[in-house]
This record gives C-alpha cells, structure tokens and sequence, in this order.
C-alpha cells in the first residue's frame, strides 16, 4: 500500500510541477507554437509571441530545466524544439477544454471571424482547425510531432479527395502542408500550399466565399450544410 502511495504522490508532483510551468501565458504559448509548427529560433519564437527575446529567454531556461523543451545550436542560433512530442497531446487537449467553457453558462455566438477568415492564403478559424482535424484524423496528414515544421501526407488521402483536394497539384517550390497554430483558439489550423489548395477548393464549390478588403471568410448556406458533412468537427454557430 506504501508503494503505491509513494507512486502516486510522485505522479502527483510530476502534474503539480506541468501544471506550473504551463500556468505562465509565455511559457504555454511558446509551447504551443513549438509543438505545432516545429523548431524555432529565440528570434522567430520572441516575434511570433511579440515579447522581447530577454523576457522570452527566462521563460525557455525554465522549460528546457523543466525538460519540456530541448535547445540545438546551430551556427549562431539557438534552435529551440519541444523535447517530448506528446506534449501536443496535452496542449490539445487542454485548448479543447478550455474552449467548452463552463457547461452551466450560455456560450457566447460566434462571430464571422471566429468561424472563418484567412490567415496568408488559407482557412483559419473553426474552419481550418476541423479541416485540419479532419485530414489528420482521416489519415491524409500525420500529426506534428514538433520536431519539424513540415506535415508530411499519410497513407489515405480520402480525405483530401473528398474535399476536392489533389495533392500532386500543389507547388513545389512550396512547403507542401504545415500546422499553423490558429492564434484564438491555440490548436492548430492548416498551413502551407495544401492549405491554400483546400480554401480555393472551399471557394470554387461556393462553400465559402472572400470578403473583400477583409480577412472573414463567409460560409454560404449551402455551405454551412455541406461542410458539417464533410469536417464532422466544424460548428458553424
């Protein structure tokens, strides 16, 4: 019985001591960008997070003495990666908690934006985190591991094609497909020229159109139907 308290008490500082460093806004976003676009470096994570590279620097010394993120030097850079790759489990499903919100009050409507709108040349928003969800969960896409900023495609692209999605026509002088985390609701969306391949696939079948002078993407009735067909994650409202 000792044994197992004894084991159970060391799980237990193990979660308290997670749960720590993940309280920090800094320290969690820098491990979600991480984990879901790959290595950075101290310049491009202090950007991509627009805090100074100093403050920035505290708070990967105490990631990396936590053994939550590995540093390699590389020239003059300092490249820095998540050290476990199941660390984008737990960020997942920590974001997906989050945004289920307290059962006993009204959730506020969504707005444009927050269903759809364009990040570069591809779908951000609920949008393009079910897309996402759904070629990952399909088996078109391997999940990031954070090791590299690149998704490489899997063994069934069913789901590419279903969403009228050739692959073979992307450009190759571009990185065909990244995870890019999606800035509100801090899991990833789709990246890369397969993501700009799917949104014009979602705009040619008039699922979703352009906004001109903005970023919102408007999903048209039909649309709104269809693709709660085809990304069984997408919440329209």
């Amino acid at each position: 019985m000792a044994g197992w308290v004894d084991s159970g008490n060391a799980v237990q500082a193990a979660v308290v001591a997670l749960a720590r460093e993940l309280s920090d806004p800094v320290r969690l976003t820098a491990l979600q960008v991480l984990a879901a676009e790959g290595p950075h470096t101290m310049v491009q994570l202090a950007d991509a997070l627009g805090v100074s590279a100093p403050r920035l620097g505290n708070h990967l010394a105490r990631l990396r003495a936590a053994g939550l993120v590995a540093v390699e030097h590389t020239g003059r850079h300092a490249v820095y990666r998540v050290a476990r790759a199941d660390i984008a489990d737990v960020l997942g499903a920590l974001a997906r908690y989050a945004h289920r919100g307290d059962l006993t009050t009204p959730r506020r409507a969504a707005t444009p934006v927050d269903v759809a709108h364009t990040c570069y040349d591809h779908a951000a928003g609920r949008l393009g985190i079910s897309v996402f969800a759904t070629l990952v969960d399909g088996g078109a896409l391997r999940p990031p591991d954070g090791r590299t900023g690149e998704l490489a495609l899997g063994d069934d692209l069913s789901a590419l094609r279903v969403l009228g999605v050739d692959p073979d026509a992307a450009q190759p002088r571009r990185r065909l497909a990244l995870a890019c985390l999606d800035r509100t609701h801090r899991v990833p969306h789709l990246g890369g020229d397969l993501g700009r391949l799917v949104l014009d696939a979602l705009v040619a079948d008039d699922l979703v159109r352009r906004q001109d002078g903005t970023r919102e993407l408007l999903v048209t009735e039909r649309g709104a139907r269809r693709l709660s067909e085809l990304l069984p994650t997408f919440d329209p409202t």
